[in-house]
């Protein structure tokens, strides 16, 4: 009988954030005007509570790959190629590690998150909406 390998979930995020170049909300932001696809996988209720990016499309992190693989039948239009670049958006940046390391499980290599999430992309005075207003410096 082999012994199961057993890791912290610090481990794991470790080791998933070993694989991405992580993107600081401005380096984000210029991604996004080259052409990158931010998602924000944050739960309603997040978002609710925290705000909107108005430039991200929202994907639930339950379907996050299904959405994103050019290879499913259920993925969204701007799923257009492997070499898509999407920047995931989680409020502190921890889930977004770990989503975007999935994506590049499928092959999307140029996946990556945002260093510290809503939080940080607010705090550097990005545009966020909430309520249907658009505030810059959250």
């Amino acid at each position: 009988m082999s012994a199961v390998r057993r890791r912290t979930i610090d481990e794991v995020l470790a080791h998933a954030r070993a694989g991405l170049q992580r993107l600081s909300p401005d380096e984000a932001w210029d991604a996004i005007g080259r052409g990158a696809l931010l998602v924000d996988i944050r739960p309603a209720g997040q978002r609710a509570a925290e705000g909107d990016v108005p430039q991200a499309v929202v994907i639930e992190r339950n379907v996050l790959e299904w959405r994103l693989d050019p290879a499913s039948d259920h993925r969204l239009p701007q799923a257009t190629g492997y070499d898509l670049q999407v920047v995931v958006l989680c409020s502190e940046g921890y889930t977004s590690s770990l989503a975007a390391a999935a994506l590049q499980d499928l092959g999307l290599d140029r996946a990556t998150d945002v260093v510290g999430g809503f939080h940080a992309w607010s705090a550097a005075g990005l545009p966020t909406t909430q309520q249907g207003r658009v505030l810059v410096g959250g």
